[in-house]
């Protein structure tokens, strides 16, 4: 059992996590920044750190500093809530090197599945139906125009390492592809750490089914339903 994990988000997530840990008896290192000093959150914590300043590309999206935070008040375990640094391969790879779990998938799987651009080329790769669009990181707008037109508007611009619906614009045409791109990007940036961006056909009326798994480093795993 964890003695002592951070948990290295804000907000409503944060608040569970660490309600969680009080029941279960392990302490809790909360962090902030100049925007959140006085967030709800903190008030679950058994310690508190200042992370940075409001922007989350200097603060909550850190990974030295947060490393460098769980490493010097002795944390076992960090828990990365959700969007930020859940789905960073290089965080958990830092961890790693530092001998702290990460409460999450592993480094390979978020590799493999957290970079939606590589994800796409393994359920391709695996003979999974996909939907139409590039397998590449679209680095400007004139060729972000050529691929759009190559797939048939309406498009989805979408951030590689996105979660929770940031970084995506819908684009009905050239105009909003335009204007889109460039927000995406910027929304990826300061969102994820990285502002690479594909693009895919727009589905209307999407069904989505998920299906959530608990796994653990011993081979046990379970399904939490659809």
């Amino acid at each position: 059992m964890f003695k002592k994990i951070l948990i290295a988000n804000r907000g409503e997530i944060a608040c569970r996590i660490a309600r969680t840990c009080k029941k279960m008896g392990i302490a809790t290192v909360g962090i902030y920044s100049d925007a959140d000093s006085r967030a709800m959150h903190l008030s679950f914590m058994d310690e508190i750190v200042h992370i940075g300043p409001a922007e989350s590309i200097n603060s909550y999206l850190n990974i030295e500093k947060i490393i460098k935070i769980a490493k010097k008040l002795k944390v076992n375990a960090v828990h990365p809530g959700y969007g930020f640094l859940s789905e960073n391969a290089d965080f958990v790879l830092g961890l790693t090197k530092a001998g702290i779990s990460f409460i999450g998938p592993s480094f390979k799987s978020i590799k493999a599945m957290g970079d939606k651009i590589e994800s796409k080329k393994i359920a391709r790769t695996a003979g999974l139906n996909v939907i139409p669009g590039g397998e590449n990181a679209i680095m400007n707008l004139s060729l972000a125009k050529k691929e759009a037109k190559k797939i048939g508007y309406p498009v989805m611009i979408k951030a590689s390492a996105g979660g929770g619906g940031k970084g995506m614009r819908l684009a009905k045409n050239e105009g909003d592809l335009e204007s889109g791109f460039k927000s995406a990007k910027n929304e990826a940036k300061h969102a994820f750490g990285d502002d690479r961006v594909f693009i895919e056909k727009f589905i209307t009326n999407p069904r989505h089914i998920e299906i959530q798994i608990l796994a653990d480093t011993k081979g046990n795993m379970v399904y939490l339903g659809e």
